[in-house]
Order: structure tokens, then sequence, then C-alpha cells
């Protein structure tokens, strides 16, 4: 699956809308159940109108600036929209922020330095954003994964520095939750992915049963270590919750999401490979037009060829037909006989040493053993590899070779090729990658041969190496 920037504006919305529900559920909760041993005077309910509205102001501002202001200014480009706006919600939040502050006999101080820490944290985490994006993005290769991970870990940052600071107008177990339990929960999470979970996919199953008990056993010791130091046995008891709650939910729910994940990934790379085949079947139709046409002209162009003892002439064009007459009717079929796909190999060799055989600076080797070459194989998974070497392995002025080796054993190919490298510059017309490309071969290798395959390619300033092993079908 390729990399791609997220939609950050509704996850940061997520994110501090999750916590200021619970910050006002809990102050609805909290302060109603202190009342009922009140006298309801003035003041106490002063202090509880304010524990629910300054926060519920607050995030109503948050929701305006960020998911209405600011999408403005970034469709509309006008700064003047920008500045009226946030203007104005900063001034009527501040406002009812500071009379629901004064009311409750929180402070006097009219600047309500809470609030203000609030629209600073707000700005400092766009510049810390924008020096990321800076960072990871403006570049010819932007590393979207880097800025992914920072941007996510930022906002979550901010949003705990927030939670300490605004701390006494909520029960500090939020800020509990959002400081320790959340992040502890996220890195149990990776921790079963990458060990556990990644492990047991790759069937180093006791590898992964040993990081399954590891766990629970590390969290035991530490309540042990705990209880004795403290001399609490209440410490035991939360232990002991902690394991039920790691073995019996957090373990079989990441296990379940997980699963899901890799379901869906799968889904979308097959969906992925799917719509560039049908692209490609595409294309190739396009160029199909009137193929008996040009059959015709060239067995046409092969009889003048013969008559007029053209030989070569006649030979490139016998060849140049088998190869088109394979494009146009195997190349569309599931699998065909492997000695199909090598004539087409050998033909296609044959025009290149046709083409180039009186440059004595090109060298080209093709060896092969063909004895055991039996079974069926996907059509135009090879030749890619070898369009490859002679694209970028041959220059008509400098030294140049691609050598390949071809060879059959009992039940599978072996395809290695080697050649020099004389990258294309930007100009030339043969820069742009032509035919289904290497990208999509190594996507139709990992949907069509999974586990039945090995592709290692290694490239140096002056060379290019590939390696192809694949596990034929039996005809």
């Amino acid at each position: 699956m390729k990399e791609k920037l997220l939609n950050f504006r509704p996850i940061e919305l997520w994110l501090v809308a999750i916590a200021f529900f619970f910050i006002i559920l809990s102050n609805i909760l909290g302060a109603k159940v202190g009342l009922d041993y009140l006298n309801h005077d003035h003041s106490d309910m002063a202090r509880y109108l304010a524990y629910i509205f300054i926060p519920s102001i607050m995030f109503v501002a948050f929701y305006l600036m960020h998911m209405k202001v600011i999408p403005i200014y970034h469709k509309e480009k006008k700064i003047w929209k920008l500045i009226l706006f946030g203007a104005l919600l900063f001034f009527s939040s501040w406002f009812l922020v500071g009379a629901f502050y004064v009311g409750a006999d929180f402070g006097r101080d009219i600047f309500v330095p809470f609030y203000f820490s609030g629209i600073a944290l707000y700005i400092s985490y766009f510049i810390v954003v924008s020096f990321f994006k800076n960072l990871t993005l403006n570049s010819n290769t932007p590393n979207y994964l880097s800025y992914n991970i920072l941007r996510l870990s930022t906002a979550y940052i901010f949003l705990c520095i927030f939670l300490f600071k605004f701390h006494r107008f909520f029960h500090f177990f939020i800020t509990i939750i959002y400081l320790f339990v959340i992040p502890s929960l996220l890195i149990i999470l990776l921790y079963n992915y990458f060990l556990v979970y990644r492990n047991r996919e790759l069937g180093k199953v006791k590898l992964a049963k040993f990081y399954y008990w590891f766990l629970p056993s590390l969290v035991a010791l530490i309540f042990i270590f705990i209880t004795g130091v403290s001399e609490e046995e209440e410490a035991l008891i939360v232990g002991f919750v902690a394991i039920l709650a790691l073995m019996l939910v957090i373990n079989p729910v990441s296990n379940a999401l997980f699963k899901k994940y890799q379901h869906y990934i799968e889904t979308l790379d097959n969906l992925n490979i799917q719509l560039e085949e049908k692209t490609t079947d595409l294309k190739q139709l396009r160029n199909q037009i009137n193929p008996h046409f040009l059959f015709n002209a060239l067995n046409t162009i092969y009889g003048i060829s013969l008559q007029e003892n053209a030989e070569k002439t006649a030979e490139s064009v016998q060849k140049l037909g088998d190869m088109m007459r394979f494009m146009l009717h195997e190349n569309t079929q599931d699998s065909i006989p492997l000695n199909r796909e090598i004539d087409y190999l050998i033909n296609y060799v044959d025009l290149q040493e046709l083409r180039i055989q009186e440059q004595e600076n090109i060298e080209i080797l093709f060896s092969r053993n063909e004895d055991h070459c039996k079974g069926s194989i996907a059509p135009m998974l090879l030749i890619p590899f070898i369009e490859n070497a002679f694209k970028h392995g041959i220059s008509l002025q400098k030294k140049s070779w691609v050598k390949i080796n071809m060879r059959c054993l009992e039940g599978s190919l072996h395809l290695d090729i080697n050649n020099s490298i004389h990258r294309k510059s930007t100009e030339d017309p043969e820069h742009s990658p032509s035919g289904i490309g290497l990208q999509n071969v190594k996507q139709r290798l990992k949907l069509l041969y999974p586990d039945k395959h090995e592709l290692v390619i290694r490239e140096n300033d002056l060379e290019y190496f590939v390696h192809l092993s694949i596990q034929l079908t039996k005809s």
C-alpha cells in the first residue's frame, strides 16, 4: 500500500472531542453528586455551572476555529477572513470563559491565565507541525510516513500538556488515563503486533509463545516488587486485574484488530494489482488495431525479403511477427507453457543482437539450459527484467554488456541477469518506463507466486544484478 498524507483535521478533532467529552461528563456527574450534600447556595451553583460551561465554551471555540475558520482560509487564501473570524472567536470565548471564571470565584485575574495558555498551546502546535512539514515533505522524495507519525505524536503530546495545565477543572484520573493508560495500551499493541502476531504469522511459533507469556510474567514481577517495597497488598490485586485484562481482553481484541487490518491490506493490494492489470490490458487492447492487417503486412515484407535474398531482414521480420503474435494472443491467458515464454525471450534477445551486432564494445551473452523446462508460467513475468537490462545496460558509445543465464531444475526456473548501467537522461525518449514495468511484475509475483518465488535485485555504480527463482506450475 502506498504512503499517503493523512487527513489530520478530523483526527485532531476526535482526539480533542473525546478528551472534552470525558471532562464535561465527569464534571456533570462528579459536581452533581457533590451538590446533593450542599444547600445549593449561589456560589456552589456558580461553580457547578463553571465546571460544565468553561470546558464546553473552549471546545466550541476550538471546533469553530479548527474546522471552520482555518479550512476557509486554506480554501480562499484570504488573510483578512482568518484575522476577523479568529478575533471574533477569541474575544467572545474569552469573555464567556472569564464571566464563568469570575462568577465562580476561581480568581479575579481578567486575563484568565489558563485560557491564554490554551491559546498559546494551540498556536505552538501549528508552529511545530509546520517545522516537521518543512523537514519531511519539502523535498523531491517526501516522507509521508515520518510526517504522519510525527504529527500524530505531536497532537497527542500537546493534548496531554493541555490536560495537565487544565487539570483543576476536572477529575485528575482523566489526565492519568491520557498520560499513562493510553501510552501503555499503545506500547502493548505494538509489542503484540511486532513480537507476537508477526512471529506467529512467519511460522516462528515458539518465539511468539515466548513473547506472549513474557509480558504477563514481567507485569507480575513488577507488581510483586511494588508490593514488597510499599508493603501494600492492594498492589497485588491491581496487578492480578491488570494481567487478567491483558490476557482476556487486550490480547484477544488486538489479535482480532491485527487480522482485520491484515485482511484489509491484502484486499487493497489485490485490488490495486487487478486495477493495474486491467489498465495494462486496456493499453494492449488499444494497440491491437487491425492485427490481421499488421500480420499480413509483415508476411508481405517477409516474402519480399526472401525474394531479395535479404536473409537477416527476413529473420528479423519473422521474429518480430512471432513476438507480436505472442503479445496479442497468449499474453491474455492466465498461464502458458513455459517453452512459449522462453521462445519469446529468445526472439527478443535475437532481435537485440541483430540491432547491435556491428558494435564491438557491446557484449551479449545468453546461456540457457532447457532440459527440464516443463510446466506452466504466467505470461510476461520474465521479459521485463531482460527489457530493463537492454534499456539501461546498452550504450553505443561506452563499453556495455548484458549477461543472461537461464536454467531449469525439476519444478523450478532460475534466471540471472547482469548488465552494465548507462542511465538515460530525462530528455531521452526511452527515459520513461515502458511495458508493464518492474513494479507491476513484483506485485504480480507476490500475488501469483506467494512463498513460491525469490527475487533479489542489487546494483552499484557500474552493474545491475537480478536473480529470480520461480516454482513452476505443472501443466
